[in-house]
């Protein structure tokens, strides 16, 4: 369940991320797709639990196609479309229905938003907006630029201390025997993962 969490998890950012970019329909068409997989394991009783953690992925896929197909010029958008299913995910764990699926997606949500403050806290916002308009070939400028203010006292300070909240948060949740925990505890540790390969893509850029 780690395993398939962290892999749920890298996957809109390696594979959904060029491809909404090109062909932002056929990501959210795909989405149907991803619905209907996670629907047809749920009723199988053999494939329940990856039906489960499935679903709260299909819900991260439909909200990334959402936000960098079309609004991603607009950084403080991001958050509030990647909640999109945040009141679904909390009835379902209300009800005790979708544990699993329902805690990936609340853990991938959370990843999000303590990367999301980040941004917000170390000025980055800008560097945001601006590599979403330039050309490709202007990127490598304001990488560059986005890194030098990540490596500020500021930056590594605030990097530090967020990226701690993340392994404590992660931790503990492995703790747990329960799967849907784990599941949790996968995506939230796996954000740390992510973000440090993003750090190393810009960094070489």
């Amino acid at each position: 369940m780690f395993a398939a969490s962290g892999f749920l998890v890298s996957v809109p950012v390696f594979f959904q991320a060029p491809l909404v970019r090109s062909f932002p329909e056929l990501s959210l068409l795909l989405t149907v797709g991803w619905f209907v997989l996670a629907y047809c394991l749920w009723r199988s009783p053999k494939y329940q639990l990856w039906g489960d953690i499935l679903l709260g992925f299909s819900w991260s896929w439909l909200a990334g196609s959402l936000y960098w197909g079309w609004l991603r010029w607009e950084p403080f958008l991001h958050l509030p479309v990647e909640a999109i299913a945040l009141p679904i995910a909390l009835w379902g764990l209300k009800r005790g229905w979708g544990k699993v699926g329902n805690l990936f997606y609340l853990g991938s949500l959370l990843g999000t938003a303590i990367t999301d403050l980040y941004f917000y806290l170390t000025g980055l916002i800008p560097y945001w907006r601006q590599i979403m308009q330039v050309e490709p070939e202007l990127a490598p400028e304001i990488f560059h630029n986005a890194i030098a203010q990540i490596e500020t006292p500021w930056g590594l300070s605030c990097a530090i201390a967020l990226l701690s909240l993340l392994f404590i948060l992660g931790m503990r949740s492995l703790q747990n025997q329960e799967q849907h925990w784990w599941a949790f505890g996968g995506a939230v540790l796996s954000t740390i993962l992510v973000d440090g390969l993003f750090w190393l893509v810009v960094s070489q850029a």
